[in-house]
């Protein structure tokens, strides 16, 4: 029978537990919308129903390699979060507020 995470992780020394923590959040820094949909444990239809649209669109948008950012912050607000642009520099990063 599979083992839940959690149970794993905390029979772990502290010093794992840390590294594997820390290891998930850089994971999670980097995620396509369909995985961070997964991860907040929202279905697409409870996305669409945010959204007012039906699944279909939805599962169109999680595969488009080109979204509008207006449809990126809708499908972010939907999931609960709050979209930011930001460009990255070797000696900064710069939020762009042109969009909200």
């Amino acid at each position: 029978m599979a083992k839940k995470f959690q149970t794993l992780l905390e029979k772990m020394p502290p010093e794992s537990q840390a590294r594997v923590i820390a290891r998930s959040n850089e994971l999670l820094e980097e995620i396509a919308l369909q995985e961070l949909r997964k991860v907040l444990n929202l279905t697409q239809e409870q996305v669409a129903e945010a959204m007012q649209m039906n699944q279909g669109v939805v599962s169109k948008m999680e595969h488009q390699n080109d979204i509008y950012v207006s449809t990126l912050r809708k499908f972010v607000t939907a999931m609960g979060g709050q979209l930011k642009l930001v460009a990255s520099f070797p000696d900064r990063d710069v939020v762009i507020n042109q969009f909200d």
